[in-house]
Parts: structure tokens; sequence; C-alpha cells
């Protein structure tokens, strides 16, 4: 990817679950696409991992040299998100422009049988924990002046529903309309909100899966094949930038056709 090509070469991203996953991909991308990455995690050990594939973020011509940086937070502590954006001020000198919030978890069973502690837990990281970044993130830079892109991810989960996963399912179609409510109040700021909904995506998540689940799920997906993380970092990297410029509220879904 030449020089002219790098349309983040000015941004810093914020990463949220940057340690593996989704997360990885996305801040590998926005890294190759020029961005300052600032990867957070709960686990900082994979943060600090995902920070070392990302190499030297592409400076503009007279800029002292900039550096990646690996976070440590749990997202669904309001103070822990406060102080991160806190962190990542103080590191880089300004608020994340490119906000993008991966973390997420599961605790599937059946409805008839999920415990309450199951179901408060996946809305704490995957809804409280995306309101809470959305929210500091957006008062950062509204206090700053500065436009930002805020990107969601959300789940076609969140859309359609899925067998044992009442607590995910909830949670992510509550993504769906944070990011859509958040567009509306934040477009007078010059702040774009947009979701990502992937589908089956070869994750450490999905792998947990059993083969035989993932089979007959193929085999109802037009393109024939589960997605890959970059598939999804690929959708993220053009909401991040200015290519999108006139797009924010939407939902954007990565599933081969699953669900069309």
């Amino acid at each position: 990817m030449t020089a002219l090509q790098l349309r983040l070469r000015s941004a810093l991203a914020l990463v949220t679950g940057a340690g593996s996953g989704i997360g990885r991909a996305v801040s590998v991308r926005l890294a190759r696409e020029g961005a300052a990455v600032a990867a957070c995690d709960i686990d900082g050990a994979a943060a600090r991992k995902t920070v070392q594939l990302l190499g030297q973020p592409q400076s503009e011509e007279g800029e002292p040299p900039r550096t990646h940086a690996a976070f440590q937070a749990d997202v669904s502590e309001a103070g822990a998100v406060r102080h991160l954006l806190e962190q990542v001020q103080a590191c880089f000198s300004r608020p994340p422009s490119v906000v993008v919030s991966c973390a997420g978890i599961t605790r599937d069973e059946f409805l008839l049988h999920m415990s309450e502690d199951d179901w408060d837990k996946v809305l704490a990281v995957n809804l409280k924990g995306t309101f809470l970044v959305t929210q500091a993130a957006a008062q950062a830079l509204v206090s700053s002046g500065c436009h930002g892109s805020i990107i969601n991810i959300s789940s076609i989960v969140g859309k359609v529903g899925n067998l044992g996963q009442t607590n995910y399912a909830a949670s992510k179609a509550g993504v769906v309309g944070l990011t859509q409510t958040a567009a509306k109040e934040l477009a007078r700021h010059g702040i774009r909100c947009n979701s990502v909904l992937p589908g089956f995506i070869t994750t450490p998540m999905t792998q947990k899966v059993p083969q035989k689940v993932l089979d007959k799920v193929t085999q109802i997906i037009p393109m024939g094949h589960l997605g890959d993380t970059e598939d999804v970092a690929d959708v993220v990297a053009f909401l991040a930038s200015e290519d999108s410029g006139y797009i924010t509220g939407a939902s954007v879904e990565v599933t081969g056709g699953l669900f069309m």
C-alpha cells in the first residue's frame, strides 16, 4: 500500500478487544492504513502481542515519529473506561479520532436454563461496555472540538437471533440501537457512528462451536464458507476513513449473504 493509499495516516485509533479475533485483525488493518493504534484488551499481554504485530505507523513529513501502544482495561467498568481514555490522551496528546468497540464475550445457554449471572455478564461487556467506550470517546472528541468515527461491532445474531444466545443476541441488538441513536446525537459535532454486523467469522469464539454445527452453518451461507476476521476489518477501515464521510447510523452486514 503506497503512501497515497494510507487513508488513516493522521488518525489515532482506539480498538477494544484488540487482543484476539476481530479486534486484532482490525488493529492490524488500521495500522496498515497508517493509523497509530491504541490496542486495548482486558488481557494486557494479548494487547501487547497485538502491538508487536503492527510495526511503526507512518508519520507525516516533518512530524516526529509515532508509535502504537497497548492498554489494559475492563470495558464493563465505568472508572476503567474513563481511565483508559485519560491514558490514551496522555500517551498520544489527543483523543482517538477512530474508536472501534470489538470487546465481547459469550455465555451460551438456552433461555429455559440461562442464569441471571450469565445474562448480566454478557450485557455488561457487550452492551454496557460499548456504551461506556462510545460515551467516553465522544465526550473527549466534543471537548477537544475534534471530528471522529465510532464503529461498534454488533452481530447478525442481534438482528435474527440464535439458539442458546438470548443474552448475546439482546446485547448485540442493543449495540445497533445505541449506535443509531448516538449517530443522530453526535452528527452535529462531526462524529459519525456506525455498526458492523459480522456473521459466522473464524475467530477464537467460533472455534468453540462444534464442527458439525459449523458444517451445517456453512451449508446455508450463500457464499459457501465462513468469513475471515480480515473481511470485517476491511469494512471497519472503510467506515473509519473519509471514504465513508457521508455515512452515519448505518449497520453493515458482513455475513457472506447469510440471513439476507
